[in-house]
């Protein structure tokens, strides 16, 4: 297995940007606000020439409410480390929150390094006294937002990692699914019950989850990379730059994603949030499940209305298979893992040439495209030009002028024939050129001697 490391602290000490600087990514939302981080976000780093898995936590404060539960997910982290990395504010210098982390961190019998972040223009052997007595050893000075210093942990993070025997390769991600919906809809509560662990921080609250987390792994034989976004309101109502941040983690995570799970609360019905986000997931051509949460607390006659509503308002997708759902209580939600696999495979799916024209040929024949200015509109062969969703490209004459219900009448026909579900089908028509188009037919001279006689006999003729 690969070593774990994680990043332990005070909230807004860098963890995360130190985590996106050791991952070289920008999977960690980095905001100069306090208590930026909630759940914990994997990525994996290399240091020297073996590759970790680094977990950046939310900050440790002690107080009460959804801090008490971030807290819970930093010991989890903690727990499952090999290497911890607390890091301190060689600006603020040594804090009484420092002093309770280190201790309980002692408790837990880690192997800990202490990162003095920050440190750049300053005294750090000045402020380095300070921080002794911790009793974790010699603080290490770096600045992880300037770059000066990660590199220098590279050999003192080697010497502490326990050693290697037979490390993983990468993981295969597997299936990519991302959870999206407006905020509090129960997408985390969603996830934490397919998970079958309090994976990510659930708590009644709107926009507790603020990252996108990915989070692989393995079902009957199967592996999965489930990502939990954090929810997403109407423009006008999002005024936080953290919350600016979050709505883009969550559109980036769509388009990343090979299915989407889109959560609807069914107390609040469809919303034209709900539908927007559906829209953008389609732009972006992925495949969908729908699933209604908090099925269970609605009466009959609600139930009815939230179905008629579903019909009305969502017939756009009605490929999409629906499922009624309680997240919290376990209802409905193994019925979407069927849904998701058979969504992908028809995402994925690969079709030959010959197939995809003697389709177009059998729908052409039940229903001839129309006439343009007295001209019919040939289609002639088709093929796959890519997948996820899946692109049919076709190929004939005045394919511009092809209207939209023929498209659509298209599109269903190639669904249905190949039993495809949950996927958008996109259908792209591509025109042959005319090869002698713009040029001239030089005649021969005889062709040109018969013309003259002609024009001589329709002369005469008048």
């Amino acid at each position: 297995m690969k070593p774990v490391i994680a990043l332990v602290g005070r909230p807004n000490v860098g963890k995360s940007t130190l985590f996106n600087r050791l991952t070289r990514t920008r999977d960690a939302i980095v905001v100069d606000q306090p208590g930026m981080t909630r759940d914990r976000q994997y990525g994996t780093a290399k240091f020297g020439e073996r590759d970790t898995i680094v977990i950046d936590t939310g900050g440790l404060s002690g107080e009460d409410g959804i801090d008490e539960l971030m807290e819970g997910q930093t010991l989890l982290a903690i727990k499952e480390a090999d290497l911890v990395l607390f890091l301190v504010d060689a600006r603020d210098g040594l804090n009484g929150g420092d002093e309770i982390i280190a201790a309980r961190l002692r408790q837990l019998g880690k192997k800990i390094l202490l990162i003095m972040n920050k440190s750049d223009g300053v005294n750090t052997d000045f402020l380095a006294a300070d921080f002794y007595v911790l009793g974790l050893g010699e603080p290490i000075p770096i600045s992880a937002v300037h770059g000066r210093g990660p590199g220098g942990l590279e050999e003192v993070v080697l010497d502490a990692l326990p050693i290697a025997e037979g490390e993983d390769e990468d993981v295969d991600e597997g299936i990519r699914i991302a959870v999206i919906g407006r905020p509090n809809a129960g997408k985390s509560t969603l996830v934490n019950r397919i998970l079958g662990e309090e994976r990510v921080l659930v708590y009644d609250m709107p926009g507790t989850t603020r990252d996108s987390i990915s989070i692989p792994f393995e079902r009957r034989g199967t592996h999965y990379t489930l990502i939990d976004t954090a929810g997403v309101r109407r423009r006008g109502k999002v005024h936080e730059t953290v919350e600016k941040f979050s709505v883009i983690k969550t559109l980036q995570a769509i388009g990343e994603a090979n299915v989407v799970i889109v959560v609807f609360d069914a107390h609040r019905g469809v919303t034209d949030q709900d539908v927007t986000l559906l829209g953008f997931a389609l732009e972006q051509g992925r495949a969908l499940v729908i699933a209604i949460n908090k099925w269970d607390g609605l009466t009959k006659d609600e139930r009815a209305r939230i179905k008629d509503e579903l019909d009305r308002r969502l017939n756009f997708i009605d490929y999409a298979d629906e499922f009624f759902i309680s997240a919290l209580h376990g209802t409905g939600v193994g019925d979407l893992f069927a849904a998701v696999d058979k969504a992908y495979a028809s995402a994925m799916i690969k079709v030959s040439t010959s197939r995809l024209t003697e389709i177009l040929e059998d729908a052409v024949a039940a229903h001839a495209p129309p006439l343009v200015r007295g001209r019919r509109i040939k289609l002639r062969y088709a093929h796959q030009g890519g997948q996820n969703p899946p692109i049919i490209v076709i190929h004939g004459n005045q394919t511009q002028n092809v209207p939209e219900s023929y498209q659509r009448y298209l599109t269903n026909t190639y669904r249905k024939v190949l039993d495809l579900h949950g996927t958008p089908v996109r259908i792209e028509f591509k025109t042959g050129t005319n090869p002698f188009e713009g040029r001239r037919n030089k005649l021969t001279p005889r062709q040109q001697y018969k013309k003259k006689r002609l024009m001589k006999h329709v002369r005469k003729s008048k």
